[in-house]
């Protein structure tokens, strides 16, 4: 049977509007972002009318040092994840499941404490040698992958002739209670008078309480399981 010419016409006509259309179409956009997750990179691809699938990773270092119960802590917080979103939008305002699939947000702290300086572990005073002052390090760590949920405007792949864009977010990283772990070392005494003291590493006593201690520390940062995310940044569409 053949086909009618006008037929064929308009059956090529839509096809050429049809790849006109795909090719206009936004397909993907980078951006750049700071958050409370650190300096980002994101690329996000189309893969609906109202719909991306995104991915990104952040990376901040900072130092703080402070001081907890008499211990003094120099600490060092590393700011390390990959993030993949699903981000499903309202006209330009945006809901965004998600999993950092890589959580390697960290910290690590040199602990000292002053020679015939007290100092309290899990309760208990103690006093650090004037010979051997005690010193250590700590560590902080967290789930290494991550369930999060952000909301927010602004399309790293607007469905408009625009190429560059704002975007804002805000949310949450269900990370769980962060860990905490603590080692001293040096010589600890019983008195301030420095009678009574006895390698820290060894002493029974300072151990029970330095693990009350941590205990203790992870109780205090457990509000961290729930890891806000506040997050502004600049985009392009190609």
């Amino acid at each position: 049977m053949k086909i009618p010419t006008s037929v064929l016409r308009i059956s090529a006509l839509n096809i050429l509007c049809l790849a006109a259309s795909a090719q206009s179409a936004p397909r993907f956009g980078v951006g750049v972002t700071a958050s409370t997750l650190g300096i980002g990179i994101q690329g996000a691809a189309a893969i609906t009318t109202h719909a991306n699938l995104r991915a990104g990773f952040n990376i901040f270092d900072y130092e703080h040092g402070f001081a907890k119960d008499g211990v003094g802590y120099k600490g060092d917080f590393n700011l390390r994840s990959v993030q993949l979103t699903y981000d499903h939008f309202f006209g330009a305002f945006h809901i965004s499941p998600g999993v950092l699939v890589y959580n390697g947000n960290s910290g690590s702290a040199v602990a000292s404490v002053p020679g015939g300086q007290p100092f309290t572990l899990g309760g208990t005073t103690f006093y650090s040698s004037s010979n051997d002052p005690v010193n250590g390090t700590g560590r902080l760590s967290v789930n290494k992958a991550a369930p999060m949920i952000l909301i927010g405007f602004g399309n790293l792949v607007p469905r408009s002739s625009r190429h560059f864009g704002i975007n804002a977010e805000a949310g949450v990283v269900f990370q769980g209670s962060p860990n905490v772990k603590l080692n001293l070392g040096g010589t600890t005494c019983l008195t301030s008078s420095q009678t009574a003291c006895v390698n820290t590493a060894a002493n029974p006593v300072v151990q029970a309480s330095l693990v009350s201690e941590q205990s203790k520390l992870t109780n205090d940062l457990s509000a961290l399981r729930y890891y806000p995310v506040v997050s502004i940044g600049f985009s392009y569409k190609f």
